[in-house]
Order: C-alpha cells, then structure tokens, then sequence
C-alpha cells in the first residue's frame, strides 16, 4: 500500500489554475466581443464555421466540444442575430446543416482585429502564447485519458 498523498494548496492546484485562467479568459473575450453581441461560446462556433462551412450540427458539436443540448439553443439565437443558417438536410431530415451568414462572413475581419487586438494586451510573444497553448492541451489530454476506475479516494494509489 503506497503512502497518502500530500494535500495540494489551492494556489498549488493545475485545476484551480485552469480554472481562474478559464474565467479571465472568458470575461477578457465578453469585452472583445461586446460590439458584435457575441458570446465566447458563439465566437467558437464562428470560428469553427469560418474553417469548415457548412457544418451538420454533430460535426460542429464534435469541433467546439459542445454537445447537441448546449449546441441548439445556441444556434437558433445566432440565427436569430443574423450569424448563421440552418437548414435541413435534403437527403437526412434529422441532420441540420450549418453555414456562415453574409453578416458573419463580412464581420470576420473586424472581429479578428477585436480579438487579436486583445490577445496583444497578454504581453505574450509568438512562442510564448504557443507553450502556453500547448502545455494546456497536453493537460486536457491527460485528463481525458485519465481512468476512474484507478481512483482510490481513500488516498492511497494502485
């Protein structure tokens, strides 16, 4: 049996870290994108849809890792604004195909400029912002390959 872990202090904690970093971030885009009347969530899609456009709704879920209940509601509003079309598919009734709006498609520029002028007020050179990027990835990854089963809340490891 190995020895209990020695407990974390929160300022210590990676998850507290991702945390505070996650709502920095997102209050840091909520003024970026106040003009244009965007959420970050919203922002994503876009950024997705200005990738790869038209998209079936379960291939941009899949892309911005939103799942179909977060994702539907979140369409129909920037629909509604004016971002993006829906249409069913005229082959598959059950999918809905997504695609960029005029508005969206002509907006991009300004709203990279918005964003990326932002991003600048972080201090971070080029290679800094892609460390930074990257180690938070690797984390995301460990973190979804990570399995359960193998936790022992008791605080003893395998």
């Amino acid at each position: 049996m190995a020895t209990p872990t020695k407990p974390i202090l929160l300022d210590e904690q990676l998850c507290f870290a991702l945390y505070t970093a996650s709502k920095r971030f997102n209050h840091f885009y909520a003024e970026a994108l106040a003009p244009f009347k965007l959420t970050y969530p919203q922002f994503i899609t876009l950024l997705a849809l200005w990738e790869t456009s038209p998209m079936t709704v379960r291939e941009l879920g899949s892309h911005v890792n939103l799942d179909s209940g977060t994702l539907t509601p979140l369409l129909k509003r920037m629909q509604t604004q004016g971002w993006v079309e829906r249409k069913r598919d005229v082959n598959d009734e059950r999918q809905v195909n997504i695609s960029l709006s005029q508005k969206a498609i002509d907006a991009k520029p300004e709203i990279f400029a918005h964003v990326n002028t932002c991003m600048e007020l972080l201090g971070m050179d080029e290679e800094t912002y892609k460390q930074t990027r990257d180690t938070v990835k690797f984390a995301s990854e460990r973190i979804n390959a990570a399995d359960p089963e193998k936790i022992d809340y008791t605080g003893n490891t395998f």
